[in-house]
């Protein structure tokens, strides 16, 4: 995770090009662009639009995160009675909140906000007031050694490793039905290296070497290593245009500051107020209309719930079915890859193939709270540094906790505006290491064994970093916090959707999943089918929600 720019179409000759701009463009001339949120907040007042059905057909969605909540809000503004089937105690799915001993609240999903032109959540951020930010550089960079590169060094390289993947987004957006679909990024840096560092560059070698290595950061962004990333839909993952921000920097990538729990407050007010929510139930069957049957037929959910026996207090299973006009899964595309027999009848083939070829990611995170920002101090001399935002350790090969040589991430959260500022350092980890961490704390039974656990894995980097001293009462962590998607069935087991080596039709894939089957009543939402420039995000899964809501009110000729 950085915050440098994630694409490249930097201009509007650019955009024209751009395939991810030409979807985005269809999608905002098919579903303009909705009120502002304090607009959208002055005309709830009322119960429903004047041009609402007198019996208002009745709309299922499953799942209570951003797709499924901003369906239901455009379901009830146009005066759908709508019934949402939430397996969690809480709304929010992958956007979720935790404390942190030192009192803090931080989130245990979603961190960023991705592009700030015509981006919904980033306006709903501002109106909420949640503050978001950016850093402009990484300030620490540390080799396989341990041991920091030199200012020059670092900018210099850090330069060209992004320079490379903005090449390689243009190369993919123009050349991928050519990009044989085993290319991956990797593959195009191993190609692209040797020609920007030729041998008669001094120190060619290690330069080389370390570029590789800067490579890796591309997994903080996918959840995944960046040797499974697919080259020939790479153009998939470029990201919203960034735009506005505090000092005029133009940076795309914004941290969430004070979580997005006011954001999600927002984004669910609608439906907490007038849509029925029904809590700790997981849809296992959803029977949607076969083929041959009547239009009018219902949707049918089948549920089960745990509830409390009134008479011995023993926590009994119970099933209910659902009966709807329509259905709307914004489950994560985990848990439609885990259950596709949930759906009867079978989805058709080529919705089963698009569900099965688009991978899944496995992004977590580490937060480890201090007794002080050690690493805030003021430098001491020259030489000695005060780290300000991002640091990486790559490949490291001095530490017996790391056999494997994962290169680590971290952004710091003490240099966040007052208010929000905290003694915290927060660690990206993905694939394998994801699979490590993830797995080791669940056999854990106690807090301090987890916190011992985390501490003694990440210290080879703390020692690095300026200011540290394991002895010190002033570096002793005080807390140690990490989300647990991949054990999660709920979120799918993993994090959210991203192209990997051996996609053939990404793009295809995408559409058909958006589509879903409208027709039989089953519809599709989530980030996993977003407009191509928001796939993978919460902005996404934002739009994709408001672009069924819409459909529904087509489909229904209500509000159209």
């Amino acid at each position: 995770m950085d915050t440098h720019s994630v694409s490249y179409n930097d201009s509007v000759e650019k955009r024209a090009a751009s395939r991810i701009y030409q979807d985005l463009y269809l999608f905002q001339a098919r579903f303009p662009a909705s009120p502002t949120y304090s607009d959208l907040c002055s005309t709830r007042s009322s119960s429903t639009m004047s041009n609402s059905l007198a019996i208002p057909h009745h709309i299922g969605i499953i799942g209570a995160g951003f797709s499924g909540l901003r369906c239901a809000d455009v379901l009830l503004s146009h005066g759908f009675r709508v019934t949402i089937i939430e397996g969690r105690s809480r709304i929010g799915g992958r956007v979720h909140q935790a404390t942190l001993r030192n009192g803090f609240p931080v989130d245990m999903g979603a961190n960023w906000v991705h592009g700030t032109t015509d981006n919904p959540v980033y306006e709903i951020a501002k109106a909420t007031g949640t503050a978001c930010s950016g850093w402009d550089a990484t300030q620490l960079v540390c080799d396989a050694e341990g041991v920091p590169l030199e200012t020059g060094e670092r900018e210099e390289l850090a330069d060209l490793m992004w320079t490379i993947v903005l090449d390689a987004f243009a190369h993919s957006n123009k050349n991928s039905a050519s990009i044989d679909p085993k290319e991956s990024l990797y593959d195009w840096f191993t190609q692209q290296v040797p020609k920007r560092i030729p041998e008669s560059v001094d120190g060619w070698m290690r330069k080389r070497e370390i570029v590789l290595q800067m490579a890796d950061s591309w997994g903080t962004f996918i959840g995944s290593p960046v040797e499974s990333q697919s080259l020939k839909f790479f153009w998939l993952e470029e990201c919203v245009e960034g735009g506005e921000y505090c000092a005029q920097l133009r940076l795309e990538n914004l941290f969430c500051e004070g979580t997005h729990r006011k954001v999600l407050e927002a984004i669910a007010s609608h439906a907490l107020e007038k849509a029925e929510i029904i809590y700790e139930t997981i849809a296992h069957k959803i029977k949607y209309r076969s083929r041959e049957s009547s239009s009018h037929e219902a949707v049918y959910v089948q549920c089960s719930s745990h509830e409390t026996s009134l008479h011995d207090g023993s926590r009994i299973k119970v099933e209910r079915t659902f009966e709807f006009d329509d259905v709307v899964v914004t489950t994560p595309l985990g848990w439609l890859k885990n259950n596709r027999d949930a759906f009867e009848p079978e989805l058709p083939p080529r919705l089963c193939k698009a569900i099965d070829s688009i991978s899944f990611g496995c992004l977590e995170k580490v937060y480890m709270t201090f007794e002080t920002p050690f690493w805030r101090k003021e430098p001491q001399n020259s030489s000695s540094l005060s780290i300000q935002g991002f640091s990486q350790w790559l490949s490291p090969r001095y530490t017996a906790t790391n056999p494997e040589h994962w290169s680590q991430e971290l952004v710091e959260l003490a240099s966040l505006s007052a208010g929000n500022a905290h003694n915290t350092l927060l660690f990206y980890i993905f694939g394998d290491q994801s699979v490590y961490i993830t797995s080791t704390i669940s056999s854990l039974h106690s807090h301090k064994e987890r916190t011992d656990f985390l501490t003694d894995h990440f210290r080879p980097y703390l020692n690095t970093m300026p200011g540290y001293n394991a002895s010190s009462p002033a570096c002793a962590v005080v807390d140690c916090l990490a989300s647990n998607w991949l054990n999660d069935e709920l979120a799918g087991n993993g994090s959210y959707a991203n192209f990997q080596v051996g996609l053939e039709e990404g793009d295809r894939d995408i559409e058909v999943m958006r589509e879903g089957i409208p027709d039989r009543g089953l519809w599709l939402a989530g980030e996993h089918t977003a407009p191509f420039v928001a796939l993978g995000t919460t902005t996404g899964a934002y739009w994709s929600g408001e672009a069924v809501g819409r459909r529904i009110a087509e489909k229904y000729e209500v509000g159209v």
